[in-house]
């Protein structure tokens, strides 16, 4: 049961956390009906990543049996077979499908919203994530999918500036991700990936540099823009830029100095400057935004 647990990784559920953000920015916080359906959808949105570790791992078995740590993999180490692996991901997939149509019947596009997450998945697992710079931006895209979930079950429109600052942070999250493998590959002297050979520590690098400055030039102009003052009626949002600042140095002092950027998740939970950064923000934003 364990190794089934590990397989599932539902640790990684934390990421299904950016589902909660409308809800957030759209001050429905205080909405039940809101948070039911949010919750729902974080459900059914974990059981669809957990379907796509499934099938994930057994398209990577070879490659994982090769790698320092991800050859401890449930079916790389062949703890799990390929079968049981297998016939998790179609009841998984079956489950987030049918529960997301039988459970938020007036959001019917949230189905579609983990259709097209489950789709485009199985595309990067059998072919995309062999094709360098276009791998990063699909898991780029899963998050902004789970912005858009969140926003169509609490009936929520996003702004253009939400969609384009979780694309370039978790853009930014994945190439420290990506760097992390490049890195283990040449220590390996063999790739842990295809698209691995479409990268280099020196371009990772400049790409992270350059990714991290735009998120945070966009961030600013996000806080200090009329539109967005007068929507949440408070001048002072750009209070919150030191925390965004504070945390992308921070996570590419982990990345470039620390060589520690190969589990985001990981990172989020261990590291405690990042968590503290995390809660600042939101504590910050939540009383300009709510008091």
């Amino acid at each position: 049961m364990n190794d089934i647990i590990k397989l599932l990784r539902p640790h990684h559920w934390v990421k299904n956390t950016f589902i909660f953000l409308p809800m957030f920015f759209g001050r429905h916080l205080n909405d039940p009906a809101c948070w039911q359906a949010s919750l729902l959808a974080f459900l059914f949105f974990s059981l669809a990543a957990s379907a796509i570790y499934c099938l994930n791992d057994v398209a990577d078995k070879r490659a994982d049996a090769i790698h320092p740590v991800k050859r401890t993999r449930p079916v790389a180490s062949g703890r799990v077979s390929v079968s049981t692996a297998l016939a998790l991901f179609a009841a998984l997939v079956a489950a987030a499908v049918t529960g997301s149509w039988l459970l938020l019947p007036s959001h019917k596009g949230a189905t579609a919203v983990v259709a097209i997450y489950i789709l485009l998945n199985i595309a990067y697992t059998y072919r995309l994530k062999r094709v360098a710079i276009l791998d990063v931006f699909i898991v780029a895209a899963g998050f902004v999918l789970r912005l858009v979930m969140g926003g169509i079950v609490c009936d929520i429109w996003l702004s253009p500036w939400i969609v384009l600052m979780v694309f370039l942070l978790t853009l930014f999250m994945a190439f420290a991700k990506r760097r992390d493998d490049v890195i283990l590959s040449a220590k390996s002297e063999k790739p842990m990936r295809k698209s691995i050979e479409g990268y280099s520590v020196p371009f990772m690098d400049l790409t992270l540099g350059m990714l991290g400055a735009i998120t945070i030039v966009c961030y600013i102009i996000f806080t200090v823009s009329p539109d967005v003052v007068e929507r949440f009626g408070n001048d002072y949002i750009y209070l919150t830029v030191v925390f965004v600042l504070w945390g992308i140095l921070r996570y590419l002092q982990l990345t470039l100095v620390n060589n520690d950027s190969g589990s985001p998740t990981g990172i989020m939970l261990k590291d405690r400057s990042i968590q503290l950064c995390i809660l600042a923000w939101i504590a910050t934003f939540g009383m300009i935004i709510y008091l």
